[in-house]
């Protein structure tokens, strides 16, 4: 075994020698953090299109998604123990697989995830301001980026207050659901049209809702603790957001049925206006924007310290390396990705980057596994990383012929990069 395969995490750099960051957040913050990427991204954005896949079978599906994310969640965990550091799977791929798997995570990460803050940032327009959802995105991705420049103290607040709003808003959808005139459809019964490649399908879309988890993993070098916090932290977050997820989902279908959420891009605010509730209508509205804004910014976060990451590396222009004299965040790389995620919201379509996003995050995370199984020899060690490295290849390659297209090809693109790169340079450590 070599060096880069020992259990002991890699020794910190000398003083002066790179750029680090401050730890800050606890296992709350860190928690969050997460639930502000997951909840938001699950409810108002993959739902619709995960029910039109899975037909009457979207709780299966649900479950099915569940059970990959959190085989990827404890192979996070236990690397990101080992490995505190800003880059989540980049850095664990490169220190157990070698640089080359590293770097195709981290590549991976940043494509797929700049393609998720374009979808939350289209759906805060959609809700917002129908219509004008483009220029609604753009305006909340600046804002976004804005925060993010200011602090990570500051972010993991607005995070803190989001998800309280948007949990105290599905309540009340739950509630109007469940208690209203129109409640009469079964969300247990699948119908004929559900098929088990529908299913996996389904399985691979609300995929893109669990792999908020990541956020905790990639803030590494800003967790007091690492050892501690993260193990911690990501297993509770995905927990919440499951029992949300599938509480909201069942009091969605109750009211509109598997083809009225199918065909909804606004099933929240829809299933209470069925349910006799229209009253309520602008309360879950804002909900959605609030929800999508605590995604976007958790995303921006996540995304712009893997990028700082690469930077540092050398794998990506080393002036996104810069920490911020004053605030202590990765201020270049905040910029970039705002940018870059702006430009993409002004252009995109909601549902078309959500297939695209789920595949590159599945290739991020069958490295993850795959590291995690260079951890031990053992058998019972390797079972959790085996089953959630087998289950991202089956919801990657079931997603829409298209994503699967896009995604190896920018994947390919990425490995492209790569070999030019190291032809003529030698990554910075």
């Amino acid at each position: 075994m070599t060096s880069s395969q020992s259990e002991k995490p890699p020794s910190s750099a000398p003083a002066g020698a790179s750029p680090t960051l401050q730890r800050r957040l606890g296992v709350t913050d860190s928690v969050i953090i997460g639930l502000g990427a997951m909840i938001g991204a699950g409810i108002f954005a993959a739902l619709g299109p995960a029910a039109a896949a899975a037909h009457g079978g979207l709780l299966i599906a649900l479950a099915v998604a569940a059970v990959i994310a959190y085989c990827n969640a404890m192979s996070s965990a236990r690397l990101a123990a080992l490995y505190p550091e800003s880059g989540g799977t980049y850095v664990y791929g490169r220190e157990r697989l070698g640089p080359f798997w590293g770097y195709l995570a981290g590549w991976g990460f940043v494509v797929g995830k700049t393609a998720s803050c374009a979808a939350m940032a289209l759906t805060v327009g959609t809700y917002a301001w129908p219509g004008h959802e483009h220029a609604v995105a753009v305006a909340a991705v600046l804002v976004i980026t804005g925060v993010n420049y200011v602090g990570v103290q500051k972010s993991a607040l607005l995070a803190r207050i989001i998800v309280t709003v948007v949990l105290a808003v599905l309540a009340l959808v739950v509630v109007l659901s469940l208690s209203g005139a129109s409640a009469s459809h079964s969300p247990f019964r699948a119908d004929d049209s559900a098929t088990v490649i529908g299913v996996v399908q389904a399985a691979g879309l609300l995929f893109f809702a669990f792999a908020g988890y990541a956020r905790i993993a990639t803030l590494g070098e800003e967790v007091r603790d690492p050892k501690r916090t993260i193990p911690r932290a990501i297993p509770i977050a995905l927990a919440i957001t499951l029992v949300v997820y599938a509480v909201v989902a069942i009091a969605v279908l109750t009211v509109l049925g598997t083809e009225g959420l199918a065909a909804a891009t606004d099933p929240l605010a829809q299933a209470v206006r069925a349910a006799g509730f229209g009253q309520f209508e602008v309360i879950v509205r804002v909900g959605a924007v609030v929800a999508a804004l605590g995604s976007l910014l958790s995303l921006v976060l996540g995304v712009s310290r893997t990028s700082f990451a690469m930077a540092r590396d050398g794998y990506l222009p080393h002036a996104l390396a810069g920490v911020h004299p004053r605030f202590g965040v990765p201020h270049r790389a905040e910029l970039v990705v705002g940018i870059v995620v702006a430009v993409i919201a002004a252009t995109a379509d909601v549902r078309e980057v959500i297939g695209f996003s789920s595949f590159a995050v599945l290739a991020y995370y069958l490295i993850a596994n795959a590291s995690a199984w260079s951890l031990s020899s053992r058998a019972r060690t390797r079972a959790v990383p085996a089953l959630g490295g087998i289950g991202c290849v089956v919801l990657a390659a079931f997603l829409p012929a298209a994503s699967v297209v896009t995604g190896i090809g920018v994947l390919t693109i990425g490995a492209l990069i790569y070999a030019a790169r190291h032809k003529t340079t030698k990554p910075v450590r």
